[in-house]
């Protein structure tokens, strides 16, 4: 399993960061498949760029409906539909509301949803399982409906913690209860050094900091120190993990 970030940003473009994007990878050469946390960015120009093909693209796990985590949801959905037409990915969303938006956008643009895309919603639980990849959800409350996602491949666990609240409020039980390879948290909202106590008491090798704020880098820093000799680190766009 390989974790890509096409987008780190905290909400708002930076020179060299984009929204929020992380693509997945399972297999390798034509045997591989691809999965997405996330898509704020314009995941489907990575793939032609990369020369990865886009029906590889199995799924898309959206943590909440802010743009900066599903604008690029739009063009992939498009693309797959009218042109990309081997590729048939299912993508979660959070609320219907986005579904019924997307699709009334697509028809004024002259695409209609084609058979092959799914379009369905994000539930509590196990979410999603191919038997290649597997997803199980975890309500939290950064907004009205958003989820942290627990990705499961290759024998390999891999938290996405999303947008959260706080971490003392909403942060995922199963993170203290199964151990993981990383776990991916979120510093756009609050201070890092406030994910401390809960990070502590993870079973994780790893801690990854995704879509932070410039202000937050401090913070950041202090978190590396508090939890040393857990590693800390900072994610950017373009970096890749192979688990």
């Amino acid at each position: 399993m390989r974790i890509t970030f096409l987008g780190t940003s905290h909400g708002v473009p930076e020179p060299n960061r984009r929204c929020s994007c992380a693509m997945i990878t399972v297999g390798e050469g034509r045997d591989a498949r691809r999965y997405f946390v996330d898509m704020g960015t314009q995941a489907i120009e990575d793939m032609i760029t990369r020369g990865i093909p886009v029906e590889s693209a199995k799924a898309v796990f959206l943590t909440h409906p802010h743009g900066d985590h599903t604008h690029g949801v739009i063009s992939f959905i498009d693309l797959c539909c009218w042109y990309f037409k081997s590729a048939n990915p299912t993508v979660f969303f959070p609320e219907k509301e986005q579904i019924d938006a997307l699709k009334s956008w697509l028809h004024v643009s002259g695409t209609e949803i084609r058979d092959g895309v799914e379009l369905t919603l994000c539930h509590e639980g196990k979410m999603y399982d191919n038997g290649v990849l597997s997803v199980t959800a975890y309500r939290t409350k950064h907004c009205r409906t958003s989820y942290s996602y627990l990705i499961e491949a290759e024998g390999k666990r891999v938290l996405f913690t999303g947008d959260l609240k706080h971490p003392t409020v909403d942060f995922p039980k199963i993170a203290k209860e199964k151990p993981t390879e990383f776990i991916i948290c979120e510093a756009a909202h609050f201070p890092a050094t406030d994910y401390a106590p809960v990070l502590a008491a993870c079973p994780t090798k790893q801690v990854l900091v995704n879509h932070y704020a410039p202000w937050n880098i401090p913070n950041v820093m202090q978190l590396a120190e508090t939890l040393a000799p857990l590693p800390v680190k900072f994610v950017n766009d373009g970096m890749q993990i192979t688990l």
